[in-house]
Formats: C-alpha cells, structure tokens, sequence
C-alpha cells in the first residue's frame, strides 16, 4: 500500500448497531429501453430545495473557536443532525476566506457512532481557520444495522437517500458565509468512508478525502453476520452502486488513507482493492490500532494532511 505495510486479513465480526429510513425514487428507465443509469442520474437531486438551517446554542469548545448544533432537510424531508464547528466570526462572518471539511462517523462504538467522533479533528483545524460541518448519518440509529440486507430494494434507496444528503451538506458548507466552495475536503470512517466513495464519483465539490477504514462494496457489510437467501440476486440489485468504479471516476486532487493493522473487520485484499481504485495522487498510512483508529497518530496525521492540502 504505497510503501506501507499491508493488513493481515481478519476474521470477521457481526455488529449489532443502527437504522434509520431514508427514500429516494431513483428513475433508470429512458426512451428506447431499460439501461443503466449513470451516477449522476442515481444521485440526482433538487439543490434548490431549501435547506431550512436550524442553529443550537454557540458554545466555545478552544479558544478562537465556536461550535454549535445544527440541523438542515436532507432527502425526502428527513431533517439532518450534526455540528458546526468553526473559526469565531466577527459582525456573523467569518474572519477570512476558509477552508471547509465535511466529516461522515463511523458504525462502531456506540459513543461516538455520531458527529461527535470527529469533534477534537474539527476543533483543532478550527484554530487554523477551517469551518467544519459533522453530521449524523443513518447508522447513528441503534436499529439501522439490524434492518439491512433483509430487502435489496430499500437498502438501495437507503443507501442513495444517504449519499444525497451527504450532497446536501456540501450544499450547506459550501453556503456558508466566507467558506471558499474552491476548498474543501472529505473525511469518512468505515460507512462514512464507502459513502464517500460513492460521492467522489458524483461530486466534483470534494478536492481532497481522507479515507478510514473502509472495504470494497456495500454488500460485504450490509449483510455482515447475516444469512441471505440470495445473495448473489442481493448483490446484483446493488451493483449500480458499486463502489470502486465510483471512486475511480472522481477528479480530487489527493487521498489519504487509513488502515489499521489489527482490523477485525479488512482483510488484507480488500483494503488493497480500496487503495488501487482510487486515481493518483494518494498515500495510505497503517497504524498500530484496531478498526477504530483512535489512535493519536492518526488524528495528527490526518489534521495535518488536511491542513497541508487545504490551507
């Protein structure tokens, strides 16, 4: 993996966490017959459809900084949860033209399988001027998890209503008085990494993802310790939104990956087929933890190179 050592392939182990609904109707029927639809048509959305922004109480986590809760409509009129985190602002804009990085948790402890995984990352780049928006994703239910890979076709609108509202929230940093739209990044653990996959195929707003932690296709994890009855015929029904053919499709300008070396979870092939589909600039890091990352390493890493890229 780019000079790093690979991972040893583990075992893998069931996870008994979260759900939530999301729908998208996604049309693939045009004149002259069925056909694929492209990434562009799955992932359509209105993004003129207003985004109804609430603000919590302003809070200062360091100084120099002000975080606060947020919450926005994101797919179907389900209303998105998350955090806003950023440099003090003067007279309600920021002090100078800042960078902005949108952060997806993982599926994992139940602590922080939320926007507040990444709280001490945002907060440190917010003491170098960089706005940060943390929001809660479908997993953040405590059923979501249980509920997948029982019906290919909800899990499929799920799964696109996700990545919409992920589109969603670019809308709202990029939106945001004094963030520079021409800035930002990505950063994705586990689920929140494969998500993003999926939108660096579709969206040319990311310049730079950071990637932690995340397999090769939706299907291995959704039906993580579960019995499908088909799952060839499940497989199939979620092949248009395979993974790694829309990471190679994106035209960021850098990834950074992230892997562990005890990962009970990636075994060694599929953290390669991750790394190589993604285009070129990229590095990849392995770190002494388990699926995690918690470690501080890889959060001063990953601050810096994000710091390096987009300041």
């Amino acid at each position: 993996m780019g000079g790093t050592k690979a991972l040893p392939a583990r075992a893998p182990l069931r996870w008994a966490l979260g759900f939530s609904l999301l729908v998208v109707t996604v049309l693939a029927m045009m004149a002259g017959g069925a056909r694929a639809a492209s990434l562009a048509e799955i992932f359509a959305y209105d993004a003129a459809a207003p985004l109804d922004v609430r603000f919590g109480t302003l809070r200062h986590p360091a100084k120099g900084v002000t975080a606060r809760d947020i919450s926005f409509i994101g797919a179907g009129g389900h209303r998105v949860t998350g955090e806003l985190i950023e440099p003090d602002q003067v007279k309600g804009r920021l002090r100078s033209r800042t960078a902005g990085v949108l952060f997806v948790h993982w599926l994992g402890e139940a602590k922080t399988t939320n926007h507040t995984e990444f709280d001490g990352d945002a907060a440190k780049l917010a003491v170098h001027g960089v706005t940060s928006l943390l929001v809660d994703a479908m997993w953040a239910d405590p059923k979501w998890f249980d509920t997948m890979g029982k019906d290919a076709a909800s899990d499929y609108r799920r799964t696109v209503g996700q990545v919409v509202e992920l589109r969603r929230a670019l809308d709202l940093l990029t939106a945001r008085p004094g963030v520079d739209p021409t800035r930002i990044a990505y950063v994705g653990h586990d689920f929140g990494a494969m998500m993003g996959q999926l939108l660096a195929g579709v969206d040319s707003r990311p310049k730079v993802f950071v990637f932690m932690a995340g397999t090769a296709t939706l299907p291995e994890w959704y039906l993580l310790g579960k019995k499908s009855p088909d799952k060839a015929g499940y497989e199939a029904a979620l092949a248009p939104l395979d993974l790694l053919p829309g990471l190679a499709r994106s035209k960021a300008k850098g990834f950074f990956f992230q892997f562990s070396a005890r990962d009970e979870y990636i075994p060694n092939e599929r953290g390669l087929m991750v790394f190589n589909a993604a285009p070129t600039p990229k590095e990849a890091h392995v770190y002494d933890a388990g699926h995690d990352l918690d470690v501080p390493a890889a959060h001063a890493e990953r601050v810096a190179w994000l710091l390096k890229m987009l300041t």
